[in-house]
């Protein structure tokens, strides 16, 4: 498997994502609602994992392309956007992450972003995995609702075959009938043998996509036993949205998990992988 390093020069020390090293959380907000609120969940998850000995990155979307309708908050946009995140940056001295939705935004976005996420609904755009390789960051590369594992061979080629190894493979669900998700914890293993560090998705896991008409719904009583089986069955690392207030989130409250309830989840995640590598 190729590891994954990240950070460094400016956000913290570097540290490695695969086989054999810590866990990762990517985590923060769906999008950048206010500076506030991100250095507030920044903040409190950088000390979290910090206690337990996790490695963390700070996420959160400069711009949600895919909302469920034109009136739906999308973010700050991409400069306002980047400005933030580069103060969270230099601020907390964490790595930080952002979707990129098209190839123009690839430049820019390198300049302050450690990892470059494909949205799944992207997955398979070869100029924005072209771009996204090429600019020498990591990639974390969603699976898109509608591929099989085995499917992202081809997506992985893409970007390796465009000069990049840098690159996480993310579960986050496959689409079951209308406005549902389902979770096939054997895409797990089966992306890993894809040479790839995997990621676990647990909050767009229970999303329930369109399923409140003009937005998304969620369930997100089921983040904690979806993510404690992913981590049993063997990942690299998680990806959570995490709000201190889900009800009144602006994106993705539903499936958002709560800021309080991190640090507990966390600590039974470590003792489930600690026995299940033995």
């Amino acid at each position: 498997m190729d590891k994954v390093t990240i950070g460094g020069v400016g956000a913290g020390a570097p540290f490695a994502v695969g086989a054999g090293e810590p866990l990762l959380l990517i985590g923060g907000p769906c999008v950048l609602e206010s500076e506030a609120l991100a250095r507030e969940v920044a903040g409190e998850l950088k000390g979290i994992c910090a206690r337990l000995g996790i490695s963390y990155a700070f996420k959160a979307s400069f711009d949600k392309a895919n909302r469920t309708s034109l009136g739906s908050f999308r973010g700050p946009g991409l400069a306002a956007g980047l400005a933030a995140l580069a103060r969270i940056r230099e601020e907390f001295a964490v790595p930080v992450v952002s979707d990129v939705h098209e190839p123009a935004q690839v430049a820019p976005a390198a300049e302050v972003l450690d990892i470059l996420q494909i949205p799944a609904f992207l997955c398979r755009q070869t100029d924005l995995l072209v771009a996204a390789a090429r600019s020498g960051k990591p990639v974390n590369l969603k699976k898109g609702q509608f591929l099989s594992p085995w499917d992202m061979a081809n997506a992985v080629a893409k970007v390796k075959e465009s000069g990049s190894r840098r690159l996480m493979l993310t579960e986050r669900g496959f689409c079951l009938g209308y406005n549902n998700l389902v979770v096939d914890m054997r895409a797990l293993p089966v992306m890993r043998g894809l040479g790839c560090p995997v990621i676990y998705d647990a909050t767009h896991s229970v999303q329930l996509p369109g399923g409140a008409g003009g937005s998304s719904g969620g369930q997100r009583e089921f983040i904690p036993p979806l993510t404690r089986a992913a981590v049993a069955a063997g990942i690299d690392g998680l990806f959570m949205e995490i709000h201190p207030d889900p009800d009144r989130a602006l994106c993705d409250g539903p499936n958002s998990m709560p800021l309080v309830e991190v640090e507990p989840l966390l600590k039974r995640l470590l003792a489930i992988r600690a026995a299940a590598q033995g």
